[in-house]
């Protein structure tokens, strides 16, 4: 008998009557690990045949991208590095040659290094609806082929990288353990959704092109408000190169070791979740069923008390598990300081199933709210 019909003979075995009564703790844990291991080898064809041709695709747009090996592999798994090349609306060759820069032009002690090329020639190359998909495809093929270790995913870009990464970061903040800004633009992007993700910038003093500079410095400036007003979050770094230009001679090398001394935190106690126009259904433990670009959430969780201090979506998802708190227990849910919720939250396999596909240990969740019309159901 192979693994997959070992593992999911276990399943059967141990959660036959898993839709009919609460999972224990213990059974909660060990169907996230099987159905994880199922998930993987469902989805390992595909995901084998992604990192060998070095290629994802979505519709009719195709991702190529290139890697390179560093280092001995770490016990605890390797790191990725994302690193964006420059360049936007301009001709294919020219996009070529700036992902072909790319591939050389960090070089980190240890882990996968990934250029991506990306699927277009536009002025917003890097954050195009597509592209979510595809990093969340790749990232689950780096970890699935190198052992990359979910918690050691860094993004990196620079010019018109770095424009999609003042997107990217925020909106994915959740995939990424710390992510490096050189010489973009912020665009439209909020700030708010980094308070977990460590966020450094980079930037060329005399960089005055569409007023790259300044932003740098009103973003810099932005951060250190969004730390002072909460400290222990929005970690960031900012380096303004006086007198250099949009090349800033390898100065902004020095953010490699800087990325590298993070690691991702999953779970984190306080969420702030602005919602791009780039919809996504769910961001760390909070989501929504119908995401409106514009919506802000702020949540948080101690012991086992969650307080929305902030929610302008209609609907809002609450995942738990119980790596978060202690589902065994009463949960409750705080809404502008009134009590709205206290019951226990139950255990569900189908959850577990839903959230396994990402592949992603640390956010496979066994229960789940739903906040709306000012009531907290289970869903």
């Amino acid at each position: 008998m192979n693994k997959r019909l070992l593992l999911l003979l276990s399943v059967v075995l141990c959660f036959t009557s898993a839709f009919s009564q609460t999972l224990s703790k213990s059974a909660a844990a060990q169907a996230s690990e099987s159905v994880l291991a199922l998930e993987k080898d469902r989805q390992n064809m595909g995901l084998q045949k992604i990192w060998k041709d070095k290629l994802v695709s979505r519709g009719d747009l195709q991702m190529k991208f290139a890697t390179r090996i560093l280092g001995t592999k770490p016990a605890d798994g390797r790191s990725l590095y994302i690193s964006l090349h420059g360049g936007g609306n301009t001709s294919q060759a020219a996009n070529d040659q700036q992902w072909k820069n790319q591939i050389n032009l960090y070089t980190p002690k240890e882990g996968v290094y990934l250029a991506p090329r990306a699927p277009t020639n536009t002025w917003n190359l890097w954050h195009e609806d597509h592209i979510d998909d595809m990093f969340a495809e790749i990232i689950k093929a780096a970890i699935v082929n190198e052992d990359v270790n979910p918690n050691k995913v860094y993004l990196l870009g620079y010019s018109a990288g770095g424009d999609g990464l003042f997107q990217l970061a925020p909106r994915m903040a959740d995939y990424w353990a710390a992510a490096a800004m050189m010489a973009g633009h912020p665009g439209d992007a909020s700030a708010l959704s980094l308070r977990n993700l460590p966020f450094a910038i980079y930037m060329g003093g005399a960089d005055a092109a569409y007023k790259r500079n300044e932003l740098a410095k009103v973003w810099t400036d932005k951060l250190d408000s969004l730390q002072s007003a909460n400290p222990g979050s929005y970690i960031h770094d900012s380096h303004i190169y006086e007198g250099l230009p949009h090349w800033m001679s390898r100065k902004d090398t020095i953010a490699i070791p800087w990325l590298a001394s993070f690691k991702r935190h999953p779970l984190p106690s306080t969420v702030s979740w602005h919602q791009d126009d780039r919809l996504h259904t769910q961001f760390y433990w909070l989501g929504t069923p119908k995401p409106e670009t514009g919506r802000e959430t702020i949540a948080s969780i101690k012991g086992n008390v969650i307080t929305v201090d902030k929610n302008e979506n209609a609907a809002l998802y609450i995942y738990l598990n119980d790596k978060l708190l202690n589902l065994d227990k009463k949960v409750s849910v705080l809404l502008n300081g009134k009590l709205i919720y206290n019951k226990k939250a139950e255990r569900k396999l189908s959850l577990i199933q839903t959230t396994a596909k990402r592949l992603d240990p640390n956010l496979v969740f066994s229960a789940r709210l739903l906040l709306k019309d000012g009531k907290v159901t289970e869903e």
